[in-house]
């Protein structure tokens, strides 16, 4: 049949199986937009408030649902304000397709009106980029461009297509979409029994676990390996999730503000098996010294990955569920019952500060009585900041895909567009965006989004009236020169909720928080919680830039 390339795009995402969409219309993608409303019963498309938040958006869904987040936006300023969504996405490795239109062929290296090199700007932040410049090629480009991104690492991929390819006609021919491409299988048999060999050797192994373990699906495979090889397991922020943050095993989040549970016991052992995890330097603390005394296993599907940060003794290059299976198979029951009390005595030595006996009304009893009134499948958002890491050490994940936060990139703003995609994938889940007065007011215009559409997303706004994590940092390392991080401003964020269309709450203690929280919960509306706590209720602990994990400290302790 013949089609325009417009119509050839829609029905290109509707053989891909979707189903969703986020984005914002312009002059370049009108002729898409017209097509996408004569199939407007097919596709659900959510107009955001500005394109970044289409893309975070995307982002939640994919993370949320496992399947690929779809966003649109026009050429120009539209395509440029994915960049930041597609960066994120790219650096916590999230499949996204983010489609562009760009002005006609005839126009393209004019400096024609809201012309720009999308797949120029954003190739280092992409696993591939691509414009469109013959209607022949749409079809398979857009395929490729689906395999592509969920096909091993997954990442965002982004079409740009010229306008005259959206309205050129040519015929379209339906093909049944192919199921994601198996990993190409890069390990050896000999690879394997390296790593089990290694593995029964150990007497004092340790599991850290990452994001690829939820990209993976290994969850179920993860749970069999920590039985089988009786060790302690921390997880990274990416991490959270795919191990049961309530197992007695379980020590926590690594790393700068990860547990002395994690950050000891780690320094301790003499076999870190890592399982789908890149050594970021935010976890590892000073390359140079991290646990110097210790074998690593490397287990990780993207061979770039291995001996980047961190050298490896051992290595298996694959896809992490089907190398987790394997491995079940080989390794016999282990017993290390003398390490893992070892463990669980630093546990209870060294716990997390309790925030209900400090008397205060704090981020962190917000995110612990969050914990006790959410169900176990409820999803939770974050910007980035001081709360994001109360968010990771109060909150106990216990499956995976519960937990979305930038990781990375570090996008502040990133949460709300995130928490409307993955309610906008699970209608049925509880969806809760954590959220710093700094971080809220760059994206909070998607409130109206949230508003517009009656998604009932709940946004906890934590107002210490500072950019709280930049605010520790020049209390810890800059002599207190609080400069341009004090937010003492006249924006009265329930006001604001309120005049886009959402209900808003204000908490100052623990009992407010609670009667606004049972309200929002059961009021089927988007709601905001205003959360008053103390600017100089740091995340801790914490280790110091280039210190080591064993240099962990705590507010009142000298580094």
């Amino acid at each position: 049949m013949k089609l325009s390339g417009a119509e050839i795009l829609i029905a290109c995402l509707k053989e891909q199986g979707v189903d969703t969409v986020f984005g914002y219309p312009g002059g370049a993608i009108l002729d898409v937009y017209d097509a996408l409303y004569r199939h407007r019963g097919e596709i659900t498309h959510y107009l955001t408030s500005h394109e970044q938040g289409a893309a975070h958006a995307a982002d939640g869904y994919a993370r949320a649902s496992g399947k690929v987040g779809v966003c649109f936006a026009t050429s120009g300023p539209g395509a440029t304000n994915l960049v930041t969504g597609i960066a994120t996405a790219y650096m916590d490795s999230v499949p996204i397709v983010a489609i562009t239109c760009n002005v006609s062929l005839p126009l393209l290296g004019k400096d024609s009106f809201q012309e720009v090199d999308i797949t120029g700007i954003t190739m280092p932040v992409t696993k591939h980029g691509i414009i469109v410049k013959r209607v022949e090629d749409l079809a398979d480009t857009i395929r490729r461009a689906f395999a592509i991104a969920r096909t091993g690492r997954p990442g965002p991929v982004l079409v740009d297509i010229t306008k005259n390819v959206t309205q050129t006609a040519c015929e379209y021919t339906p093909v049944k979409p192919q199921r994601a491409l198996p990993v190409k299988k890069r390990y050896t048999e000999s690879d394997l029994q390296r790593a089990a060999d290694a593995i029964c050797r150990a007497k004092r192994p340790f599991i850290y676990v990452g994001g690829g373990a939820i990209s993976s699906g290994a969850s179920s495979q993860l749970a069999r390996f920590v039985e089988l090889v009786d060790a302690p397991v921390c997880d990274t922020l990416m991490g959270k999730g795919a191990f049961d943050g309530s197992d007695d095993r379980y020590t926590g989040m690594i790393g700068m503000h990860g547990t002395r549970s994690s950050n000891f016991g780690i320094s301790e052992s003499d076999l870190i098996i890592a399982l789908g995890a890149r050594f970021d330097d935010r976890v590892i603390g000073s390359s140079g010294t991290f646990v110097e005394n210790a074998k690593i296993l490397h287990i990780d599907v993207d061979v770039a990955e291995i001996n980047k940060n961190v050298q490896a003794d051992y290595a298996v290059i694959g896809d992490l569920k089907d190398i987790l299976t394997q491995l079940n198979r080989m390794i016999p029951q282990q017993r290390h019952d003398r390490w893992v009390r070892h463990i669980a005595l630093y546990r209870k030595k060294y716990p997390l500060m309790d925030p209900e006996k400090s008397g205060a009304f704090s981020g962190q009893l917000v995110v612990k009585k969050l914990n006790a009134k959410l169900p176990a499948d409820s999803i939770v958002t974050t910007d980035v900041g001081i709360h994001q890491m109360w968010t990771a050490q109060y909150y106990t994940f216990r499956k995976p895909r519960t937990f979305i936060s930038s990781g990375g990139l570090g996008t502040m703003g990133f949460g709300l567009g995130a928490a409307i995609g993955a309610k906008c994938a699970h209608p049925d889940r509880i969806v809760v965006n954590i959220s710093g007065d700094g971080c809220f007011r760059m994206n909070m215009n998607e409130l109206a989004t949230a508003s517009r559409y009656d998604i009932p997303v709940i946004n906890i706004v934590m107002n210490n009236h500072v950019l709280g994590m930049v605010r520790q940092w020049q209390s810890l390392f800059y002599e207190r020169h609080y400069s341009q991080t004090v937010l003492e401003d006249k924006v009265d964020f329930c006001k604001v909720a309120e005049g886009l269309g959402c209900i808003a709450f204000r908490a100052q203690t623990p009992e407010e928080f609670d009667a606004a929280l049972d309200q929002a919960l059961s009021s089927g509306r988007p709601a905001l919680i205003e959360c008053l706590v103390d600017p100089d209720s740091g995340a801790y602990p914490m280790v110091a830039p280039g210190m080591t994990l064993m240099q962990t400290f705590d507010k009142n302790m000298t580094k």
